[in-house]
């Protein structure tokens, strides 16, 4: 049988290394609502389900969470799933989420579910709306849904953790935001083609008229000039969001070195990959990937020296830089 720790390895094994360290309900609770997302983004992300039928299984799944639905409706319209989609795999072991999440003490499985159901009624309007970014608000309104919430959900679970947190988790809110469309940016740098071979450009329609190009325009080689300015416009809005992704991280107790940690690795992560994508039209061609020993050299950094706001501040830097 399938672990729900196996499951997270097989759907993420960077998002992985940072659960893992969270200490004992935190870490099971994150664990959870990262799954319970990752359903969540299998039925958006799917490229063989029509959109109606996305928002349909979108709404039972937000009814399921609620506790309006039995999570046994959604596994049998799914059917037989993928076993290649680590997604697809999650989705197919919903009930067993769900299990765990309703073992989870009740003031942890409120904000979870509270959220999660946000982020999936975002996801289906965004569905049902179809791939128009007219201009930057439009993309900040979906990365908000899928990234955004998360922050919330996350500085939530870290207040019920951590009197400190608890104390300062109005000011942390803003900025956990922040830190969600942060990564959710660097995401739509690295996913560009991808993301346009499935029918999706999150790339800003008013950004490419700022360059008298179609977003189509973007994967035209005779228009490389003109791509590279948008990506680089990509990048400074990335940047802003890291910024001050990099304060929340910062506003955080030092002591709590595990929830720290969780924080640190994917918005180094981001910055390293951000790094490496800027004025490279390779990302226009295929996904950008910091390579494994780049991320085990992050890893380990981190753990040692991940305590110090000083040490932080240097290492984005460092990072920031084309190479090391």
């Amino acid at each position: 049988m399938t672990t729900l720790r196996e499951l997270l390895r097989a759907a993420s094994r960077t998002f992985a290394l940072g659960i893992e360290r969270l200490p004992g309900v935190l870490g099971d609770a994150v664990m959870v609502a990262y799954l319970l997302l990752r359903v969540s983004d299998y039925l958006e992300d799917n490229e063989e389900m029509p959109p109606d039928k996305k928002v349909a299984l979108l709404n039972l799944w937000d009814d399921v969470l609620a506790g309006r639905a039995d999570v046994a409706q959604l596994t049998a319209l799914l059917g037989v799933t993928d076993g290649s989609n680590p997604d697809a795999v999650v989705a197919e072991h919903a009930a067993e989420v769900i299990a765990r999440l309703r073992a989870l003490p009740p003031e942890v499985q409120a904000p979870i579910i509270s959220n999660v159901r946000d982020s999936t009624q975002g996801m289906a309007r965004w569905v049902a709306r179809g791939p128009v970014v007219d201009d930057e608000a439009d993309m900040d309104d979906y990365m908000h849904e899928v990234a955004g919430r998360v922050g919330y959900l996350l500085t939530h679970l870290f207040a019920w953790y951590s009197y400190y947190v608890r104390l300062h988790k109005d000011a942390l809110m803003p900025l956990a935001r922040e830190f969600g469309l942060a990564l959710q940016t660097v995401n739509v740098i690295r996913g560009l083609r991808e993301d346009y071979q499935r029918g999706w450009i999150f790339v800003p329609k008013s950004f490419c008229q700022l360059v008298n190009i179609s977003r189509e325009d973007l994967f035209r080689p005779e228009h490389r000039a003109e791509a590279i300015q948008v990506l680089d416009m990509l990048a400074d809005k990335a940047e802003r969001h890291l910024r001050a992704a990099l304060a929340y991280l910062k506003a955080l107790p030092p002591w709590q070195h595990s929830i720290r940690l969780f924080c640190i690795f994917p918005l180094m992560f981001a910055v390293r990959t951000l790094a490496i994508s800027r004025k490279n039209h390779s990302v226009l061609e295929s996904e950008a990937k910091i390579s494994r020993e780049e991320v085990k050299r992050i890893v380990r950094d981190s753990t040692l020296w991940g305590w110090s706001n000083l040490w932080l501040d240097h290492y984005y830097r460092q990072l920031s830089t084309v190479s090391e």
